[in-house]
């Protein structure tokens, strides 16, 4: 799922990511040979905090290419959705298409995770990585707007500015459109941005 924008006037634009992930709980997959399942991405407007535009796709993973009982149950990523899903460099390419129609992109997620895994799947896979060096990790971006001594899972954030979570936990697109209902508490104040 891309959606063309018509117009972002030159504007710098937040790209708040989420990513899933083959995973286990048994250990059976390194930390170090996890693979992207799904790239589920808002596009928000610096100026406005407007939501722009979305990506969203699955990844079929060549490493693990069997989603364990507890990826499943984790993020309702169903096997055949990955089996039916391109290669990582097809969806990055796309992925690059649709954040070459914003200007100066900047990188956004809910803590490290995501960027070191995007890190990871593009050395894995020996193409480039598809944003400049600045990355904003939301987590506490928000944790410090909000004068919260530890920062706090998105749930929580969510309640605490009287906001429900909308849609499926642990699914990168609801994931990352429920970041993007935080714009407001996360980029106010923000020396960073």
């Amino acid at each position: 799922m891309r959606e063309k924008i018509n117009n972002t006037d030159n504007r710098t634009t937040y790209i708040i990511v989420d990513f899933e992930a083959t995973c286990c709980d048994q250990e059976s997959i390194s930390r170090n040979e996890m693979e992207i399942i799904e790239i589920g991405a808002v596009a928000v407007d610096k100026e406005t905090l407007t939501p722009l535009g979305e990506f969203q796709s699955f990844i079929r993973p060549i490493r693990n290419p069997k989603l364990t009982a507890f990826c499943k149950d984790l993020t309702s990523i169903k096997q055949e959705m990955v089996d039916d899903a391109p290669e990582f460099v097809a969806v990055l390419s796309e992925f690059k298409a649709w954040l070459s129609q914003f200007n100066s992109p900047i990188f956004c997620s809910w803590g490290y995770y995501d960027k070191r895994q995007l890190l990871q799947d593009c050395k894995f896979h020996n193409v480039g990585y598809p944003f400049t060096a600045v990355h904003i990790n939301i987590k506490e971006q928000f944790a410090r707007n909000r004068g919260l001594k530890k920062a706090v899972g998105l749930g929580n954030a969510l309640n605490m500015v009287q906001m429900k979570f909308k849609g499926t936990a642990h699914r990168g697109i609801d994931d990352a459109r429920n970041m993007a209902l935080l714009s407001s508490y996360i980029f106010s104040n923000n020396p960073e941005a």
